[in-house]
C-alpha cells in the first residue's frame, strides 16, 4: 500500500503542464470612479483645528446646488386681501377720486404715484411743460374743483413721457405702464381726427389719397423723432442716448409712443383747440411745406359747389381751432359736414334713391329723431340734410 501513496503524493505537488502568456494576452482594465467623500478625519485632530476647518470649507464650496426653474411672478398665486386692505386701495386710487370724467379717470393711474414718480416730476416735468409753453404752475392750482380737467395735467403728462425702459424698475410699474398706454392708445385717433378735420376743411375740393399721404408726412412714425428734437423733448425720450446716433429701430417706437401719448393728455385735459395749437406752434408743423405735398396726380378740375366759407381761401389752423358753430346751427359740426356733403349734392333730391331706398335706411337707423327746434323749418332742412349725407354713404 506504500507505492500508491507515494504516487498521489507526487502527483499533486507536480506543477501544471500549461503556462500562461502574459505577452500574447490582452488584459482589458476598467477604470472606476473612486470614492470622492473625503477621508474621516484622524481622531487625533481636535474639532475646532484650522486644518480641519480648512478642509470642510473647501469641500462646502465644492457642492453646487441644481438650477430649480422659478415659475413667473405672475403664476405665483397670493393669498387674497383682506377687506380692509382692499377697501383702501380703492379708495386711494386716483381713477376712484373722480368720477365726473370718466374717460379722463380711467387713464389715471390705478395706484397712488411712488417716490420714484415725484422725483421724476420734481426734475424734468418744468422743462417739458416750458417746451410746449405751458405755466410752470403746479396744475393743482389750475380751475376751482376736482372736476376740472386742467387740474389732472400734471399726472397725465407725466405718465405721457415714461414710455417702457427695460433698464428702468420705474417704467415698468403696472400703474405706469397701464396709464401710458392707454395715453398713447387715445393720443393715436385724437391726431387723426384733428388733422382730418383740418385737412377735411382745408381741401374741400381734394380726394381723401392726398390728404393721407398729407397726414402721413407730417406725423408718420419716421418723422416723430424729429418732431421730439425740434421741441426740445428729446432728452426726456432718451435722456443716455444721442438720438442722431440711434437706429430706427430703437428710436422709432418709444418716439411714437411719446408722441401719441403727449396728445392724448392734452387732449384729456384741454381739448382739440389745444391740440391743434401744440401741433402747429410748440411743434412747428407746416402744412403747406414742400416735404408735406402729396405726389401729383391727373385729376379733373372739380367744378361741383362748395360751402362760400371755403371758396374764399384756405383756412388756417386758428380758424379751425377757433371755430364755434352758431346757436341755430342745424349739426353740431356744421362747417365740417359741409366739407363732405357740398350744397351742389341738393341736385340729387328727388331722384330714385331718394324715394325708395332713403325711407328704408332711415328707419332701420331710427330716424328721423325727434327734436324741439325753435323753427319747424329747421327740423325738416336738418332731416333733408341728413338724407342727402346717407346717400353720399351708399354711392361707393
Amino acid at each position: 500500500m506504500g507505492p500508491p501513496a507515494m504516487a498521489f503524493q507526487a502527483l499533486t505537488l507536480t506543477p501544471l503542464p500549461f503556462s500562461l502568456h502574459s505577452s500574447s494576452r490582452r488584459v482589458r482594465v476598467l477604470a472606476v470612479a473612486a470614492d470622492q467623500t473625503p477621508p474621516p478625519a484622524p481622531p487625533s485632530e481636535p474639532a475646532n483645528s484650522p486644518s480641519r476647518l480648512l478642509r470642510e470649507l473647501a469641500q462646502r464650496k465644492k457642492a453646487v446646488s441644481p438650477k430649480k426653474k422659478h415659475p413667473p411672478r405672475r403664476f405665483i398665486l397670493k393669498p387674497p386681501l383682506d377687506d380692509e386692505r382692499l377697501t383702501r386701495r380703492f379708495l386711494s386710487s386716483p381713477q376712484l377720486s373722480l368720477k365726473a370724467l370718466p374717460l379722463l379717470s380711467s387713464c389715471l393711474p390705478s395706484a397712488p404715484l411712488s417716490t420714484a414718480d415725484r422725483t421724476w416730476m420734481d426734475e424734468y416735468l418744468l422743462e417739458a411743460k416750458q417746451a410746449l409753453g405751458y405755466p410752470l404752475a403746479p396744475s393743482e392750482t389750475l380751475g376751482e374743483g376736482d372736476d376740472c380737467p386742467a387740474r389732472h395735467f400734471d399726472v397725465l403728462f407725466y405718465l405721457a413721457f415714461q414710455h417702457l425702459d427695460p433698464s428702468s424698475e420705474r417704467t415698468r410699474m403696472r400703474h405706469v405702464r397701464n396709464g401710458h398706454s392707454r395715453l398713447w392708445f387715445l393720443g393715436q385717433y385724437v391726431l387723426e381726427l384733428a388733422f382730418c378735420e383740418f385737412f377735411l376743411q382745408r381741401y374741400p375740393r381734394e380726394s381723401p389719397g392726398p390728404m393721407r399721404e398729407r397726414v402721413f408726412a407730417l406725423i408718420g412714425k419716421k418723422v416723430l423723432p424729429r418732431w421730439l428734437k425740434a421741441a426740445s423733448l428729446h432728452n426726456l425720450v432718451f435722456p443716455y442716448d444721442d438720438l442722431d446716433k440711434m437706429i430706427r429701430k430703437d428710436r422709432e417706437p418709444p418716439s411714437k409712443a411719446v408722441f401719441w401719448a403727449i396728445f392724448g393728455a392734452i387732449y384729456l385735459c384741454f381739448g382739440m383747440p389745444e391740440v391743434y395749437r401744440v401741433l402747429f406752434e410748440a411743434f412747428g408743423m407746416d402744412p403747406d411745406d414742400e416735404s408735406c405735398q402729396p405726389k401729383l396726380r391727373r385729376q379733373l378740375e372739380d367744378v361741383d359747389y362748395v360751402s362760400v366759407e371755403f371758396e374764399k381761401r384756405q383756412l388756417t389752423w386758428q380758424d379751425v381751432a377757433a371755430y364755434r358753430p352758431p346757436p341755430d346751427a342745424l349739426f353740431a359740426h356744421p362747417r365740417l359736414f359741409r366739407a363732405c356733403v357740398p350744397p351742389g349734392m341738393h341736385r340729387f333730391r328727388g331722384n330714385i334713391w331718394d324715394f325708395d331706398s332713403r325711407p328704408k335706411v332711415m328707419t332701420t337707423l331710427g330716424y328721423p329723431l325727434p327734436m324741439n327746434d325753435r323753427i319747424p323749418e329747421i327740423t325738416e332742412a336738418r332731416n333733408i340734410e341728413l338724407g342727402l349725407g346717407l346717400q353720399v354713404t351708399q354711392h361707393h
